[in-house]
């Protein structure tokens, strides 16, 4: 077992990175002192892959069990979801309770607990359990809990850290290779904006990767999870302009998502990748990336599994979806850009002709 830790004074937590330990859970958490009962928000797949040894974990460790389901996709993340947990979590709390909520699932599970938990009663404890390798490199660490809003994704949100990731890579062995691969998108983005040796370990050991070899994958996890732990310690609630650079991908990656309306055509780790290649591309254009690097890294992102073209969706309609991208600032559109792999820079106000070019490229 590997562990990092993300040092936030009183709210300074643990990441633990291992294999086969799952059915210790209960174990570790009992330490932390969150309470005695615990609401675990899964999705029905989740809770059937998972729920008995997670059970019999907790039941051993003393604690109370109660599962909490909500559906397998994006649409979870809403408010309709959202009420529906806090009022039936508040139905089965009471005098002699003490609750604490734990997220079992990927990034739409992770968010969602973590918004309910950062509301409910002004904030009970939460733990993060990520089944994902998107939510282990990335989404389950640094306390960015939300819900998405009919105009976008993750509007409604808060700043509220867990009190433990417990990233256990045996869990990854139950997701379809689809899913596997939208988390690598996350894992490239680690690569470019602080690692160059990442970067070059996922060119050398990209077949490894997509079988699912359980070294490699306890090595991507453990390298992304101190990467970010770094950044977020620095700049917990994104007000020093050093988080920002989190988010390199994501500004039209999250306009393809809320454009494709959330649908599973593309996952947030596709958009991501074509979200990376699009501000690569306006990095190439305003001279600041080299073309060959921009190669290096479209080839990386194929090579992956990850996707390198749009179809079926209207170059417009991303467009209008990043007016609403809560990074602009004063009406002023921000991306991050690369400048070399493992450096970046975030550059305001990119013309919009070039931004529309950067997508339109993405349909060649």
């Amino acid at each position: 077992m590997k562990k990092a830790c993300v040092r936030l004074g009183k709210r300074s937590y643990d990441i633990l990175v291992c294999s086969n330990e799952f059915d210790k859970l209960g174990r570790f958490i009992r330490p932390l002192r969150v309470g005695t009962d615990a609401i675990i928000i899964t999705n029905p797949k989740i809770k059937r892959l998972f729920a008995k040894r997670i059970e019999r974990s907790f039941i051993s460790a003393g604690f109370n069990v109660r599962f909490e389901i909500v559906p397998d996709s994006e649409k979870a993340k809403s408010e309709r979801y959202c009420s529906r947990l806090l009022n039936s979590i508040s139905k089965f709390d009471g005098s002699r309770r003490r609750v604490f909520i734990v997220a079992l699932g990927g990034g739409v599970i992770g968010d969602l607990a973590g918004f309910v938990a950062s509301i409910y009663k002004r904030g009970v404890p939460y733990i993060q359990v990520p089944t994902t390798l998107l939510a282990q490199v990335d989404s389950a660490i640094g306390g960015k809990v939300a819900i998405d809003l009919e105009v976008g994704k993750n509007l409604a949100g808060a700043f509220y850290q867990p009190r433990l990731v417990f990233s256990d890579v045996t869990l990854l062995k139950s997701l379809p290779k689809k899913d596997l691969v939208a988390g690598l998108a996350e894992v490239i983005k680690y690569g470019v904006i602080k690692s160059p040796s990442l970067f070059g370990f996922l060119e050398e050991n990209h077949t490894r990767i997509l079988k699912g070899d359980g070294d490699t994958l306890r090595y991507i996890v453990y390298a992304c999870s101190t990467i970010k732990a770094r950044v977020v310690e620095k700049d917990e609630q994104d007000n020093r302009g050093l988080r920002v650079v989190l988010n390199f991908g994501h500004t039209i990656g999250h306009a393809i998502e809320a454009s494709a309306h959330y649908s599973k055509s593309y996952s947030h780790g596709q958009a991501v990748g074509l979200g990376m290649i699009s501000a690569s591309f306006i990095a190439k254009e305003l001279g600041l990336f080299d073309a060959r690097a921009y190669t290096r890294l479209k080839l990386l992102i194929k090579k992956l599994g990850l996707l390198t073209n749009l179809k079926n969706l209207d170059v417009k309609d991303i467009f209008q979806a990043l007016q609403h991208d809560k990074k602009f600032i004063h009406g002023k559109n921000r991306f991050v850009l690369p400048v070399r792999i493992g450096k970046t820079v975030v550059k305001e106000n990119i013309p919009g002709s070039l931004v529309r070019r950067s997508i339109s490229q993405l349909f060649e």
